[in-house]
């Protein structure tokens, strides 16, 4: 049994957020006694059988129930109304049949999104609808003004005949003109936008860094030329899926302690289309078969390994007049032996002999636009980096502007030497060695 602590809040609730019971345990002594509590379970369970029981009360009041009862006392229940589809409409009670859906009508054009683009016009269309579809009914209606929403969902009525409400309205405004295009999200036939399609590029060093115009070969879904995309074998006609009555979705539920939980799947009988037909033999009612296609692709300079390059349209076909996906080619770059890259620079290393490094020398280096002449300045030291400027990789589409390539330097000591290298060395270290002692003097 479970036991709450005095000064503590449980609430249940039924369905939708129409009916709550709210427990408040405090340290108030109980002004009745429990054949009290008792014989207000059982007049709360005969005036709202559609959505209590008394077993279903009773056991919600043993929760709070302890076997010492100074540990849970001052128990209150509410039950509060949240929903009133006749406030919804802005009708009375005796409205008329014609009057409800006058009322609807006004106000599901006032707040239909397509019209309406303030915050939370669409949650109210919501509420419009759903209120319309109840009092609409007449059965439905009666059982609503006995026992509230609460009161369908225990009666095991369902949500209505319209779980769109965007399906509800386009019904209701149907062989009027229409609202241009509003309402169509609901429609049968669904337009269904083609997929993206994805393309594995490998360039070489240099095509990475200046760009190059590519002709490549895709292979993607395009409209089926025999049924002209719509699936169905030609000559015949599509009914009705008998699965999800047109709706292209089905709407399955479950009954739990606390209400009818509902979920909304795209019907698999007819894949959400909301009719169903004898399949085309070309493409198998799908309405789109697999074709290769050629097209030309500008890689633009500067791209690097894991660059995304996006061309609007090259994806599949889309569904029923659906607008086609687009193709992405991702960009793989093989790496050059000589050169290495970061960012728009690029990096080389080059060897020099140590007489070079003190006393300077112009050598050739390679760099992305070829061999170009390099001046090592007397003295340099190494680990030296050295800038040629513009000498980089250009920028992403501002391919005027480049990095520069930088050269690290590394000086080459002999590890041996021949005897008139050494003489010369040695006679060089004296040199030094004479020249120190007289700056000290």
């Amino acid at each position: 049994m479970a036991i709450l602590p005095c000064g503590s809040t449980w609430v249940a609730r039924w369905g939708q957020p129409q009916f709550v019971l709210r427990f408040s345990v405090t340290n108030k002594k109980l002004s009745t006694s429990s054949q009290c509590v008792s014989s207000k379970i059982r007049a709360l369970a005969s005036s709202s059988s559609a959505m209590f029981s008394q077993n279903s009360l009773h056991a919600m009041f043993n929760l709070v129930q302890s076997r010492n009862p100074c540990r849970c006392r001052g128990v209150r229940l509410i039950v509060r109304a949240d929903s009133d589809y006749y406030a919804v409409l802005g009708v009375s009670k005796n409205a008329s049949k014609s009057e409800i859906k006058s009322a609807y009508r006004k106000l599901a054009r006032s707040y239909h999104p397509d019209v309406n683009k303030e915050p939370g016009a669409e949650q109210k269309f919501k509420e419009i609808s759903n209120a319309y579809e109840v009092l609409s009914d007449d059965d439905k209606r009666s059982i609503y003004d006995k026992y509230g929403e609460a009161g369908l969902k225990g009666a095991g009525v369902g949500t209505g005949d319209f779980s769109n409400p965007f399906d509800l309205f386009e019904s209701l405004f149907e062989g009027m003109g229409g609202m241009g295009g509003m309402g169509r999200r609901g429609s049968r036939n669904r337009a269904t936008e083609g997929e993206d399609q994805i393309y594995n590029l490998v360039l070489n060093f240099k095509e990475a860094v200046f760009g190059v115009e590519k002709e490549i070969e895709i292979t993607r879904l395009e409209t089926c030329s025999t049924c002209d995309g719509s699936g169905a074998k030609p000559g015949t006609t599509p009914s009705k899926c008998s699965t999800c009555g047109g709706q292209g979705q089905v709407v399955t539920s479950a009954r739990t302690p606390l209400g009818v939980f509902q979920q909304v799947m795209t019907c698999s009988a007819c894949g959400g289309v909301g009719e169903t037909s004898t399949p085309c033999n070309t493409c198998g009612g799908d309405g789109r078969v697999r074709k290769s296609k050629r097209i030309s692709l500008k890689v633009p300079a500067g791209v690097d390994a894991g660059s995304r390059l996006r061309v609007r349209g090259e994806g599949n076909s889309g569904k029923r007049g659906g607008p086609p996906g687009d193709l992405f080619v991702m960009i793989d770059v093989l790496p050059d032996p000589v050169l290495k890259r970061d960012d728009t620079n690029i990096l080389y290393s080059c060897k020099v002999s140590y007489i070079d490094a003190i006393l300077g020398t112009i050598m050739k280096v390679p760099t992305v636009d070829g061999m170009v002449d390099l001046k090592i300045p007397p003295g340099t030291q190494p680990g030296t980096t050295l800038v040629m400027a513009k000498k980089g990789v250009p920028l992403l589409n501002k391919s005027n502007m480049r990095g520069d390539q930088l050269v690290k330097v590394q000086v080459e000591i002999p590890k041996r030497l021949s005897s008139e290298e050494r003489k010369l060395i040695e006679e060089l270290a004296n040199l030094n060695s004479a020249k120190a002692t007289s700056s000290r003097r």
